[in-house]
């Protein structure tokens, strides 16, 4: 059981660190055209006070969601598929992906891939992780502290990335958004 608690804190160090080799690595260039300037600081403001508060809430209260180990497995496995498939997607946007919502030159929607079945495949698996997390601490208020304000701050990047494809696409992103759905396929 100790090196899957181990497992787990590596796991979400190597998380933290992609985040943030992400966040310095892939910025817009002065000539693109950055389009937000607040979400990303959102991001970052819902979500390391969200992990924080869920793992202390986790090891001061014991609302388990399943008292038995397979929970925790779950979760682990949930976080590891997260950062593995959104550092996938990332690399598959090349020099598409920015931090910041930007439209840069050349810019085309990426429609192949797992952008055929969701919109936003990078935010899912993101969340993903978070669901991972929650699920490791096995806490039912760590779950929802992990999962559900980073959700609503997703969603709210998602609205304003979206009204900024609409505006650069038009009618081609508009018949893309008919065809897909937004993060889970299938479904949402």
């Amino acid at each position: 059981m100790n090196s899957l608690y181990l497992l787990f804190y590596v796991s979400i160090a190597i998380w933290f660190l992609t985040e943030i080799y992400y966040k310095q690595t892939f910025k817009s260039e002065k000539k693109d055209q950055k389009k937000d300037q607040s979400t990303l600081n959102i991001l970052w403001v819902v979500i390391i006070p969200s992990v924080f508060i869920a793992v202390t809430v986790s090891r001061l209260t014991s609302f388990h969601i399943k008292n038995q180990y397979w929970i925790l497995y779950l979760g682990e496995t949930l976080i590891v598929i997260g950062v593995f498939f959104r550092w996938i997607i990332i690399k598959s946007l090349g020099k598409f992906f920015t931090v910041d919502v930007s439209i840069i030159e050349d810019h085309r929607i990426k429609k192949e891939g797992f952008y055929r079945l969701v919109r936003h495949p990078s935010y899912s698996f993101a969340l993903l992780t978070f669901l991972g997390l929650g699920l490791f601490l096995n806490n039912w208020i760590s779950l929802f502290i992990a999962f559900v304000p980073v959700f609503l701050a997703f969603l709210y990047r998602i609205k304003v990335e979206e009204e900024v494809l609409m505006q650069q696409f038009g009618n081609e992103y508009l018949e893309y958004k008919r065809r897909t759905k937004k993060l889970i396929p299938f479904v949402y």
